[in-house]
Parts: C-alpha cells; sequence; structure tokens
C-alpha cells in the first residue's frame, strides 16, 4: 500500500505517516495540492492519499477525475464536527479521519481501501482448475493472456494473479483497450511531454510508467490496432517506453497481462492482431469458460451479489426462494456474471416479499420469449421492403442493446461486432437525435 500525505495536518503529519509505515504501507509526503499534482506528473503513483482538510479537496479531486488518476482521498483534520466532515465528503473525500490520528482508525480505513474488491466467488470444478492454475503461475513474472467470452470475469482474474504475485505491494494499473478512443491511446499508454501536441500542457505519466514495479492489465488488447501493437511489442522487448514528444526512453519494469473475449489465433490469421506480439503475450493462457459451462458458480455468486446490493442499497438481505434458485440455474446467461450481476441487483431492489421469488428475476427479453421473432413475424420480411440496409441496422442495434438494458459489451458479442464499432455507430445515432439507451452504472468484466 503506497501512501501520499498532503499538507501539515497541524503538525501530525509525522505522526500518521509513522501509522502508515507500522501498517506495512510506503509513505510520500507533499506540502500542498500543487505539490502533489507535479509529483503525480514526475511519476509518482499512490494507492491512497490523505489530505489536510485545510486544503482545497475540491481541486485535488477534479485534477485527479481530469486526468483519469482513480485515487481514493481521505480528508483529515483535527476539527471532528460533523459539518467540518460533511463540507469533505461533499469536496469528494471518500472518508474523514479526526486528528491527532489514532493508530487503530488509520489503519482500518487505509486496510477498506487497499483491500481486494473483487474476490473470486466460485463453487464449479471447472473454476477451481482455472483457479489452481492461477494460484501456480501468479508468483512467476511470465505475460498472461486471460481469454473468455465477455462478462465472465477477466478482470477478476487478473487481479488475483496479482495480488498472489511478488508485486502485490506494487500498483495495478487496468487500460480499457477497448474504451479509449484509438488515437487516445498511445499517449494513455506510454505518456507524453509537455508540448508534445496541442492542449498537452503539462508532462503525463502514461500508465506503463504508473504500473513500474506493478502489473498492467491490457484489458480487450484485440482491439488495439496494429500500427499500435507494434509500438507495445518493442516495450514488451526493451522494457522501456517512448512519451511522446520525449528526447530519451524510460526504463519500466512491469509485469504484462493482456484479455480478449476474441479468437486470438483467428485475430492472427486474419491478419488482425500480429502474430509475434500475440506470441510475446500468450506465455500461458488462462481460459475462463462461460457461465452456461460452469452453473455451480451461478447461486455463490448470486448470494455474493445479494450481500453486495442489499448493503449499498440499505435493504434486509433477502433469501433466494427455490423457484427463484430454479430460474436462475435454468437460464443460459449469454451476458455471463456480469448479467448475473445486474439481474440480481434489480432483484434485490424490485423485491417486496420476504424472498426473492421468480417474478423478481427479470431476465433477458429473448429468453423470456416476449420479443418478436422476425421470421414468425406475419409481416415478415415485407416489413424490410423499401427501407434502407442502414435503416435496418440501426434498428437491430438498438433493440439488441435494449434487450441488454443498455449493456455495450454485451450488446456487442450478440451482434458479432466489436465495442469500438457498436460505440462509432451510437454515436452517429447520438448525433442524428436518436435516444440511446444508457449503460448500466455496474459494469464487470
Amino acid at each position: 500500500m503506497r501512501l501520499l500525505l498532503i499538507g501539515s495536518m497541524n503538525g501530525q503529519i509525522g505522526a500518521a505517516g509513522k501509522i502508515a509505515l507500522a501498517k506495512g504501507g510506503t509513505v510520500n509526503l507533499a506540502n500542498d495540492i500543487n505539490d502533489a499534482l507535479d509529483k503525480f506528473h514526475n511519476g509518482l503513483s499512490v494507492d491512497v492519499i490523505m489530505c489536510d482538510v485545510k486544503e482545497d479537496i475540491s481541486k485535488l479531486t477534479e485534477a485527479l477525475n481530469d486526468e483519469k488518476r482513480v485515487i481514493p482521498v481521505i480528508a483529515c483534520g483535527i476539527a471532528q464536527d460533523a459539518q467540518t466532515a460533511v463540507r469533505a465528503i461533499k469536496a469528494g473525500a471518500k472518508e474523514y479521519i479526526p486528528l491527532p490520528p489514532d493508530a487503530e482508525l488509520i489503519g482500518a480505513v487505509l486496510a477498506s481501501f487497499t483491500e481486494e474488491k473483487h474476490p473470486v466467488v466460485y463453487a464449479d470444478p471447472k473454476t477451481e482448475r482455472v483457479l489452481q492454475m492461477a494460484k501456480q503461475i501468479a508468483p512467476s513474472t511470465a505475460s498472461v493472456l486471460i481469454t473468455g467470452e465477455s462478462g465472465t470475469g477477466k478482470e477478476v482474474f487478473a487481479r488475483f494473479l496479482h495480488e498472489n504475485s511478488k508485486r502485490a505491494s506494487g500498483p495495478f494499473v487496468a487500460v480499457n483497450c477497448a474504451a479509449i478512443p484509438e488515437n487516445l491511446l498511445e499517449s494513455e499508454l506510454f505518456g507524453y511531454e509537455k508540448g508534445a501536441f496541442t492542449g498537452a500542457v503539462s508532462r503525463h505519466i502514461g500508465k506503463f510508467e504508473e504500473a513500474n514495479g506493478g502489473t498492467i492489465l491490457l484489458d480487450e488488447i484485440s482491439e488495439m490496432d496494429l500500427r499500435l501493437q507494434a509500438k507495445l511489442l518493442r516495450v514488451i522487448q526493451e522494457r522501456q517506453v517512448d512519451r511522446l514528444g520525449g528526447k530519451a526512453p524510460v526504463k519500466v519494469d512491469v509485469r504484462i497481462l493482456a484479455t480478449s473475449n476474441r479468437n486470438m489465433k483467428t485475430e492472427v490469421q486474419n491478419k488482425t492482431f500480429r502474430e509475434d506480439l500475440y506470441f510475446r503475450l500468450n506465455v500461458v493462457n488462462l481460459a475462463l469458460p462461460a457461465l452456461r459451462e460452469r452453473k455451480g458458480d451461478i447461486i455463490p455468486l448470486v448470494n455474493h451479489f445479494i450481500d453486495i446490493y442489499s448493503e449499498l442499497n440499505d435493504v434486509k438481505k433477502k433469501e433466494l426462494s427455490l423457484e427463484a434458485k430454479t430460474k436462475l440455474e435454468n437460464y443460459s446467461w449469454p451476458g455471463n456474471v456480469r448479467e448475473l450481476e445486474n439481474t440480481v441487483q434489480r432483484a434485490v431492489i424490485l423485491s417486496i416479499t420476504p424472498q426473492i421469488m421468480p417474478e423478481d428475476i427479470i431476465l433477458s427479453e429473448a429468453e423470456e420469449g416476449t420479443t418478436t421473432n422476425i421470421q414468425e413475424n406475419n409481416e415478415g420480411v415485407s416489413n424490410l421492403v423499401g427501407r434502407t440496409v442502414a435503416e435496418v441496422e440501426q434498428d437491430l442495434i438498438l433493440d439488441t442493446l435494449k434487450s441488454t438494458y443498455g449493456n455495450r459489451t454485451h450488446a456487442a458479442t450478440i451482434l458479432g461486432i466489436s465495442i469500438r464499432t457498436l460505440r462509432n455507430k451510437l454515436n452517429q445515432y447520438s448525433a442524428h437525435g436518436v435516444d440511446i439507451p444508457p449503460a448500466p452504472n455496474n459494469m464487470m468484466d
């Protein structure tokens, strides 16, 4: 756990630092928020920030958000009145700790922000076999390619590999290669110097440098364009990155994990993914089975999500009725664990009886048989005559997106297109005033 302390904390900064060190952490100091931001721009990477409540916490959290740095901020101050704590939380702090510091309190708060958030929940023998392999390869330095359908929990296993590796005390940095526009991904990965291009007002440390000493996860690596694949291969071979506009390469020490929901051998055969990069990444392959192939995991995962969303929504935890269990176990889960999580979240919120009942389990309309099959429609092909391919395509994409409750990754899988293609289509429709179903708040891969 790496901690950054910002401000004087009324002379208590030394005591807070000693407590953090005693809890096994490493500590960096910054005089104020500007000093802290300068340290970030020069390569500092931390897991948690403790900031003097007298500092401009809003400025800090806004800067972190602008620079896409996901770091929890804990406010600290000698005042113990409720209003001080409320102002700090409203400014973006995740927690407020009164000073002088209490060792047990600081230890508990730091632990809550640095502990593993995505445990591997399972009961099925197929998942256990994958987990045993993950345990075996975790301590090594080998690159790992994690494959499986969207929503199977690839990032959960990536985090497990990191947490059980010799780099567990270092950073874990995840980069979604499909979510970041192609023209920005290079600078996001490798960083840039001030003045490298219009808008580069300060140095930006890339994700590889941010992950130095730890692990970087390249999520949905198959969505990366070939030009950038060549640069990534060079980084892997030479263990150094070139910032855009930089004068000299920067050494990095990272373990690389990558995920894909595609058949990577097919991608290589189709010349959409470099063969040399594939072999560099695929030193070890963890292949995650779809949820429909490991049905023993369904109920343990359901109970896990019931615990989470009962607490988040401040509702009494309910048991599943036998009928609800049967309904969940008999469903094919095309969206895998992500779809299961969304379904359980809805059930927890909608249930008004002492148990979660089958009617609280809202599944995909296609599986429930409530959508109309085009071939069974009485009007059939006549509905398509006179319409352009673009119009039919738009209806198909939007209808599929509605059936997945706005889940882009699930919809792209059903449609057989990449998530990037789907997002481009949706951006085109939105620009022409078409209403687009919003994405769900919780996303897991």
